[in-house]
């Protein structure tokens, strides 16, 4: 596992990103979820590094959540489509406008119209204009 590789190699090299839910009293994960697993599973790592690892907190409400995730996994170059569909498909369903998603997950309008075309759902195209 190359993660688990680089892990043992450099450490601990960008912190985990997470928001605290103050109704469950937990930390969830934004960004770093595989560098956390890690944490979890090799024994290794975890005695090594104390079972700790660098973590960044933000507060932010569930919509502005998503879109750093997305952020977060579009600066490194890796964003799984399926993902980015699904959480644009919530943050229509939530409200969200199409220029709060093009302004705050950083995509086209281009980028943003395939994936409302992926996910399939009708709902997505609500309130929009077509021409014949």
């Amino acid at each position: 596992m190359l993660i688990q590789k680089k892990v043992v190699e450099d450490g601990y090299t960008m912190p985990i990103v997470c928001y605290y839910l103050a109704n469950e009293d937990i930390y969830e994960i934004v960004d770093g979820y595989h560098r956390y697993t890690v944490m979890l599973t090799s024994k290794r790592i975890r005695e090594r590094e104390q079972g700790m690892m660098p973590v960044v907190v933000i507060e932010k409400d569930v919509s502005n959540r998503m879109a750093s995730t997305i952020r977060h996994n579009k600066a490194r170059g890796s964003h799984d489509i399926e993902l980015m569909s699904n959480i644009v498909a919530e943050l229509v369903s939530s409200g969200m406008s199409d220029a709060w998603i093009l302004k705050n997950i950083g995509m086209d309008a281009d980028e943003l119209l395939r994936l409302k075309q992926i996910t399939g759902l009708a709902a997505l195209f609500k309130d929009k204009e077509f021409s014949n």
